[in-house]
């Protein structure tokens, strides 16, 4: 009998083993080193924001337990914060397991994976500081309070730059038909993007949560004829 009971804790210690090995295998500290990157395209503060709150707000419906995903934010906020004691804290209080010491990869205690992506714990390192252009304008007001006409920002993929007569109130559609007026660019070859999300024709810039400084993404499908 006493064989059979150390038989079956032998094979309950290699189970938990396999377990802790598809978990990561070790569990590593945080590491205080802020994470480097850059982003595909010039990020503003607000852009940044916006991707974060959008994957927050989704995190939840992943694989996972809510609560997990509660902490993981709780401690990306603690990091940004220079807060490391407290980010160590509450992954310690989760029973968070950090196999390589960053947010990028943990496990919780039933072995269910999570994974953050980098743009939630660190800025990029091309992020673009807000109020800093238009701030030295002799036009300091905000955008809000600009019931007519502002210059909207527009980037093509091409890496040019310009900027449309635009209202909050305007759609997608409309703008996209004052860019084909400007840039020979067709309407169907135009894509446009804000906070990595694709805006449709029917889209009115108020309803993006567009501010000052920021910049809308416009994918061209096709190379803009040179006339």
């Amino acid at each position: 009998m006493g064989g059979c009971v150390g038989r079956e804790r032998a094979e309950s210690d290699a189970r938990a083993s396999r377990t802790q090995r598809k978990r990561g295998g070790r569990n590593e500290p945080l590491k205080k080193d802020k994470l480097k990157w850059k982003s595909d395209y010039p990020m503003t503060e607000g852009q940044l924001r916006s991707k974060r709150d959008e994957f927050w707000d989704t995190a939840p419906a992943f694989e996972g337990r809510k609560e997990i995903w509660d902490a993981l934010k709780a401690a990306a906020v603690a990091l940004e914060c220079n807060d490391h004691e407290l980010a160590q804290a509450i992954v310690d209080g989760a029973n968070i397991t950090l196999p390589h010491g960053s947010l990028t990869e943990c496990y919780d205690e039933l072995g269910n994976r999570y994974q953050l992506p980098v743009y939630c714990l660190a800025p990029p390192l091309n992020l673009i500081t807000e109020r800093s252009e238009e701030d030295l304008s002799e036009n300091p007001e905000p955008l809000t309070t600009q019931k007519k006409e502002f210059q909207l920002k527009v980037r093509l993929s091409s890496g040019k730059d310009l900027r449309l007569n635009a209202s909050m109130s305007d759609s997608i559609g409309l703008l996209k038909k004052q860019l084909q007026a400007q840039e020979n660019i067709e309407l169907a070859h135009q894509r446009w993007f804000f906070s990595g999300k694709l805006l449709t024709d029917k889209t009115r810039l108020q309803d993006t949560k567009i501010q000052k400084d920021f910049v809308i993404q416009v994918i061209v499908n096709q190379p803009t004829p040179n006339q």
